[in-house]
């Protein structure tokens, strides 16, 4: 084939992460996905981990589901009224980021693997699906990129030498395209999305998986 498909996937990782002031960005299927994965390479494991207790409820289960533990604050800076999630927050202590509320122009934060999403009606940049993990190490891009590609290189699959086990956490060309094409005529954002959730904290299934 002359053209590679695939290429547009490399082309909107670099207008984001041109956009948003990091070095590096991967494309995923989804904000939750890219936080599995970042956890994974960052080999956590059996940890307290503190979030929010007004959340996505998708956080605590890839928190969880990754073998660690969920520490519910309610008392976060991120929410409001006790009962709205704003902004983005750490997924304490470790530096990895669900900014799925957050699209800002040089929004990134030096050393950190921050999660965006571009996943329902709500957010600044209305994929339907999508997400995408910035970071400024090159190992970590490197890594993530074949972690969500079934751990394979940008090589055609009949002569890859199969040296990693991965996921099937790759955004589809097609969203890549629209993505690449809405970004042209982006505006820039200095403004959090505000969402209201649940208190997550009040279910048992959070609070004592993996204790």
């Amino acid at each position: 084939m002359k053209h590679n498909p695939y290429q547009v996937i490399t082309n909107f990782e670099e207008i984001i992460a041109e956009y948003c002031g990091s070095k590096y960005a991967v494309a995923v299927d989804n904000a939750t996905n890219g936080l599995f994965l970042c956890l994974k390479y960052l080999g956590i494991e059996d940890k307290d981990i503190t979030i929010p207790a007004v959340t996505f409820m998708s956080v605590p289960c890839t928190i969880i589901q990754t073998g660690n533990r969920v520490n519910f604050d309610k008392n976060h800076a991120a929410i409001i009224d006790g009962k709205r999630l704003r902004g983005q927050y750490q997924l304490d202590p470790f530096p990895v980021w669900d900014s799925a509320l957050t699209f800002h122009r040089n929004m990134y934060i030096p050393g950190q693997l921050m999660n965006i999403s571009f996943s329902g009606p709500h957010k600044f940049l209305k994929l339907g699906k999508g997400g995408m993990i910035l970071t400024d190490s090159k190992e970590a891009h490197t890594w993530l990129k074949r972690a969500a590609y079934f751990g394979r290189r940008p090589v055609d699959h009949k002569v890859e030498e199969f040296d990693m086990l991965g996921w099937n956490y790759y955004m589809l060309p097609e969203i890549a395209a629209r993505g690449a094409v809405l970004m042209l005529g982006i505006e820039d954002n200095n403004e959090d999305l505000e969402i209201e959730y649940q208190d997550l904290s009040k279910y048992k299934i959070y609070t004592e998986a993996n204790r």
